[in-house]
């Protein structure tokens, strides 16, 4: 969040300022401060909201104003860009959009982007060199695994992993390994995983790393918080430097746009905003002003997302065509997972994993017979989504792996929308008869 303290110097853009936080004592609600942080509407003509700013470039002022401009944002100058240059690097609705994403976590700072792919890649590009090792939990997304093992790994990018409900102990030694390898650049996290929803432990990856880095050899965690972000989970409060999201999900909301975002530190957000600007990665002006307009309801939906897939847990669980389902909310008490949730997430989310009773053709049988629920991939839409990963989001992912982390063929990956709850279960139960 840019601050008109900040010693480096920054200075908000034209079209920004600095918005009340406070009553008197009382701290705002995030929710509350969605609907107008970090705008000025006197900047815009009084609008009320703020405009779509399609340009790719802005005019300076003065030629000095210019020179300043670029001494900020090539590095030559601490603390970022003092002002709008070029589209590529900065813009009005992606700054508000910024400032605003930083607000949910409490981060010092944010970047947006132009997919969640292209926020994890922009990451590991502004942290990982030839040779280095990433350790991260498992699952992963598949996109995120490729990249790291397909794309990553041609430049001698090695890594080692470890379960997402790894102990202490094991993360210990999987840090251990990974030294014994080389320069630990970046640990990696998903949590709650893509798709079993098991949870990692960031507090021990935290304690871990600790344990086991001093100095400048201390790789930065970064966790991947889509599923539970940000107001289900907030990693940065538990030991991670940086939160990383698909914006297409919930805080988009609407299946409508595709975008990322990374909060954090914000030593470590400017190193990826540098790698941002040199390869482009920023999301575009109408899309960073769609998901302006999407995060004032992002509680609102969220919340009754949340407890629709509780009503709809819970029909699932007792069926007699369902092996089990892997909602949080189901947790074992007194297991590793529980205990997990009950220091990490403030709520179970609204996504969850179906195992059904036999395998593939089981699962397409019920996918087929869904008449409200959509056939589709992705997540955390108003509309409720349902799909197979092993034979859709993570094909491509080695069969023997798939084993290993659980993503067999009766596996179907459910998203719960903002639709009536019981017609849900009349859908569910009407597409089981199928199986």
């Amino acid at each position: 969040m840019t601050d008109e303290n900040d010693p480096s110097g920054a200075t908000p853009s034209r079209r920004q300022k600095q918005s009340v936080t406070k009553i008197g004592n009382h701290a705002l609600n995030p929710s509350t401060m969605m609907m107008g942080f970090g705008f000025d509407p006197a900047l815009s003509e009084g609008s009320l909201k703020p405009p779509i700013f399609l340009t790719s470039t802005f005019v300076f002022e003065t030629a000095a104003a210019g020179k300043r401009f670029f001494e900020g944002v090539t590095g030559k100058r601490p603390g970022g860009a003092e002002g709008l240059i070029y589209s590529r690097f900065n813009g009005p609705n992606q700054e508000i959009l910024e400032d605003r994403l930083s607000i949910w976590e409490g981060a010092d700072d944010a970047l947006a982007f132009s997919s969640g792919m292209s926020a994890i890649a922009t990451l590991f590009l502004a942290f990982v060199q030839p040779g280095d090792v990433i350790v991260h939990s498992g699952p992963l997304y598949a996109a995120t695994e490729g990249l790291i093992s397909k794309i990553l790994g041609k430049f001698g990018v090695s890594y080692v992993d470890f379960p997402a409900g790894a102990t202490r102990e094991e993360i210990d030694a999987v840090l251990a390994q990974a030294k014994a390898k080389g320069r630990v650049s970046l640990i990696y996290l998903e949590s709650p995983a893509n798709p079993t929803n098991a949870l990692v432990d960031v507090e021990a990856v935290a304690a871990a790393r600790k344990a086991a880095f001093s100095g400048d050899d201390v790789p930065p965690i970064a966790m991947d918080n889509t599923f539970l972000g940000p107001l289900w989970a907030k990693p940065l409060a538990q030991g991670a430097d940086l939160s990383i999201y698909s914006l297409t999900k919930y805080a988009g909301g609407h299946s409508d746009l595709v975008a990322g975002g990374l909060v954090g530190r914000k030593d470590l957000i400017n190193q990826v905003r540098m790698m941002r600007n040199t390869i482009g990665t920023i999301c575009d002006p109408n899309t960073a002003w769609m998901l302006l307009r999407s995060l004032e309801t992002l509680e609102l939906r969220m919340d009754k997302a949340g407890t629709n897939a509780e009503k709809v847990c819970a029909f699932l669980r007792d069926h007699p065509k369902v092996e089990t389902v892997g909602y949080l909310g189901f947790l074992e008490e007194g297991s590793r997972q529980a205990d997990i949730y009950r220091r990490h997430c403030t709520g179970a989310g609204s996504t969850f994993s179906l195992y059904l009773k036999g395998g593939e053709k089981e699962a397409f049988a019920f996918l087929d017979a869904l008449q409200i629920a959509h056939l589709a991939v992705s997540l955390g839409g108003t509309e409720t989504l349902a799909s197979a990963p092993a034979a859709m989001t993570h094909l491509s992912v080695p069969d023997e792996r798939k084993a290993a982390l659980g993503i067999t063929d009766n596996l179907v990956r459910i998203s719960i929308g903002v639709e009536n709850p019981d017609d849900l279960i009349a859908d569910f139960e009407n597409a089981l008869k199928a199986v």
